[in-house]
């Protein structure tokens, strides 16, 4: 029986350089400071590596370069969605040669599809893959993975190893847990909703796979070690840390420019994404990077001082306020 995949996985930035290329020198030098830092896998091709705004070929380069990289130090989940089922399996497959522990594949996207009908894609996908397979759930972006269909693949199909949910759902988390857990105590339950982390871990997830890990690993690491050591007050004590930057990455923008932001703050430029902005986002982004970057440098404070209090807060109230509630406004007006 497979171990269950477990740990903080980083869904890391796919870097590019001033022609909009794969930078290959930058993401593996990207893979190297990640691993350094203590993540506990890699999560190429996934939401925030943008793996819709890359072709097939660019996608399997990623691949490629992080597995290559990586060299069996920390294991790959790669994310393997393409627009149709054949071309999915074709590229499990081909991740499996390469050396990846499992690949992440959501559910089909832009044409809603019926609960049967997402179970009849995994269905196929588990019986003709090569390679171990995670659900991801993502019911932002792609028809969302039911509880009941979960449960049903679960017991279905052995080749289909855990679940990544990123819609921030505890209690679906717990009703799959329950149910999957007495019959496949080898199923991986991830979590990649970083708001949620600490609560999802705290309820029996396995690990996350988590954006915020590609900008402060350390931080992401050291909720999810308090949890694994039952230290509680420790692991809420850093969600609150973590919070407030993941609210101004995410609502930076058009996602991942948050998260790219704040990987310059780490002293990594990764590039610029592959979706235009306009002069307004572009002047929103200078502005809110300022904010992100003194958010990390607060978290790293933190992280290496004391515990936090109104006292030696470096971030002041009035701006976290004022970062949350510019994220709403933007979430309401998706």
């Amino acid at each position: 029986m497979n171990q269950r995949i477990t740990g903080i996985l980083t869904p890391n930035i796919t870097p590019v350089d001033a022609r909009g290329r794969v930078d290959e020198d930058t993401l593996r030098g990207y893979v190297d400071w990640l691993i350094e830092r203590g993540v506990d896998g890699l999560y190429p091709n996934g939401s925030t590596g943008e793996f819709v705004r890359f072709t097939a070929e660019e996608r399997r380069q990623i691949v490629r370069i992080v597995v290559d990289q990586a060299a069996g130090r920390v294991p790959v989940l790669a994310g393997a969605a393409e627009a149709n089922v054949e071309e999915t399996i074709t590229a499990c497959n081909a991740y499996g040669e390469m050396g990846v522990r499992a690949v992440a594949i959501v559910a089909p996207f832009y044409y809603p599809i019926s609960s049967e009908g997402v179970h009849a894609y995994f269905a196929k996908i588990a019986r003709e893959s090569r390679v171990d397979v995670t659900l991801y759930n993502i019911p932002m972006f792609a028809s969302p993975i039911e509880v009941d269909v979960v449960i049903r693949l679960a017991k279905e199909f052995p080749r289909i190893i855990g679940l990544k949910d990123s819609s921030g759902d505890l209690p679906n988390l717990m009703r799959m847990m329950a149910a999957i857990r007495p019959m496949r105590d080898d199923f991986s339950f991830l979590t990649g909703w970083d708001a949620a982390l600490t609560p999802m871990l705290l309820a029996g997830a396995d690990g996350g796979t988590n954006a915020t890990s590609g900008v402060l690993p350390e931080l992401t690491r050291a909720i999810h070690r308090a949890c694994v050591a039952g230290d509680h007050s420790t692991a809420m004590r850093l969600q609150y840390l973590l919070l407030p930057l993941f609210d101004a990455m995410i609502g930076l923008g058009e996602f991942p420019e948050g998260f790219r932001a704040g990987a310059r703050a780490r002293g990594w430029d990764l590039g610029q994404g592959r979706v235009p902005l306009s002069d307004n986002q572009r002047a929103v982004a200078i502005e809110t990077a300022q904010e992100i970057e003194a958010l990390v440098r607060s978290a790293q404070s933190q992280l290496s001082g004391s515990e936090v209090t109104p006292e030696n807060q470096v971030i002041p109230e009035d701006t976290v306020q004022e970062i949350a509630r510019r994220v709403m406004s933007q979430l309401q007006q998706q």
